[in-house]
């Protein structure tokens, strides 16, 4: 099937592509997307489908709605977006996305965008025309954040992802104060802020890092922001997601005109589900997920250890392990392509480094969100993959 795939090959332009090609795959360690097994609690819930499916039939949309909020934000620590009553809900972190996108191109904005990052925030401002600026990552790795973003930034929008995908990078590094710093930078700038929160749920889940109440600090500042949240990268449930949309009040209204433009509503009965998980999460201190990604999380950083691949500590324990290749006659791309080979998918930092593609051929990106058992087989492979190429 490899060699089929090989000879009938297309261009590849973005991660979303090679995602998709990977899901072709016996072994796939691109998506950051959930793929673990259900842990006995969450098979509860899985017995449950038909009750909560029945439930959400007789109840309200704006019921199921505030109770998802409630539980989520509960869960993540946040009790002031909870009383703002400005969050939206969409059925993907990428039309979030793509609904700031469409807000930024009204207000003729230019952005500085992390980098690296996911190369999907990228492209989707690409697509609608926003100019970008390169937002290095490393500006943030200092204490004195302020100083570098007035040396670091010339673009109306700062646009960051916290924790970083794929690094795992956090501002959360410095505590409070790389919030503050940053937030107080936005202000005194009249710069808006746009968060994406879409990992936090890992530095909710380590008892060293943990979450503070941030839309406090956004409110109190007067900044002008947005933020997005969402709950597809912590719980294996089959991509049947949602991600949360909120807005500084001098941006709401815009925000929401955009957002009822796309969609009515999400699944009464996919946010009935969620909520059932949140509850679990809840229940067991997020044990059932931080424990299938410690485990291989540890077993790819041993497996490799003494491969060409490095294992680079994340500040934040995301879903993803971020790997330096070592050997500098080494690519990521001749790396992924011999991986794939063998029917192992990983992703090349390329893509992730989306202003700087020749450094990024020096990295690339696994996934651990895996049943533990499949996993080990893959990252098993890939050393033997690894070991052929060190030998050729």
């Amino acid at each position: 099937m490899i060699e089929e795939l090989n000879e009938t090959a297309i261009e590849l332009n973005d991660i979303t592509q090679h995602e998709i090609l990977a899901l072709r795959t016996r072994h796939n360690l691109a998506p950051a997307h959930t793929r673990q097994r259900q842990s006995r609690t969450q098979g509860h819930i899985i017995q449950r489908l038909p009750h909560l499916w029945y439930e959400a039939e007789e109840t309200t949309q704006h019921v199921l709605e505030e109770k998802f909020i409630t539980k989520f934000f509960r869960l993540h620590r946040q009790e002031t977006a909870i009383r703002l009553d400005r969050t939206m809900l969409f059925y993907a972190a990428s039309i979030c996305m793509i609904t700031v996108a469409t807000l930024l191109t009204q207000r003729r904005s230019t952005v500085s965008l992390m980098d690296p990052c996911l190369d999907n925030l990228r492209d989707i401002l690409k697509n609608f025309h926003v100019p970008m600026l390169p937002l290095k990552e490393e500006l943030f790795h200092d204490g004195d954040i302020y100083r570098s973003l007035e040396n670091g930034i010339t673009g109306d929008v700062v646009a960051l992802v916290d924790p970083n995908n794929p690094t795992g990078f956090s501002l959360l590094k410095h505590g409070r104060k790389g919030f503050q710093e940053l937030i107080r930078y936005c202000k005194d700038y009249k710069k808006i802020l746009v968060i994406d929160f879409c990992f936090a749920s890992f530095a909710l889940m380590d008892p060293e890092i943990g979450r503070f109440d941030v839309y406090e600090m956004l409110e109190e500042s007067g900044v002008s922001y947005l933020a997005i949240e969402d709950t597809g990268k912590t719980w294996p449930i089959l991509d049947a997601k949602c991600a949360l949309l909120t807005a500084s009040h001098d941006l709401y209204q815009q925000v929401y005109n955009i957002h009822s433009s796309i969609l009515l509503n999400v699944s009464p009965f996919i946010l009935n589900m969620l909520s059932a998980y949140i509850d679990d999460s809840e229940s067991d201190g997020f044990a059932s997920v931080r424990d299938v990604l410690e485990s291989n999380r540890n077993l790819a950083r041993e497996t490799l250890r003494g491969t060409v691949l490095e294992y680079l500590e994340p500040v934040v324990k995301v879903s993803v392990a971020w790997f330096k290749i070592k050997d500098r006659g080494l690519t990521a791309t001749r790396l992924c392509q011999a991986a794939y080979n063998n029917d192992v998918y990983i992703l090349s930092g390329a893509y992730f480094l989306w202003s700087r593609r020749e450094l990024g051929e020096r990295y690339v990106r696994i996934a651990l969100a895996r049943e533990p058992k499949q996993f080990r087989s893959a990252i098993l492979q890939l050393r033997e993959t690894l070991n052929g190429l060190q030998s050729a």
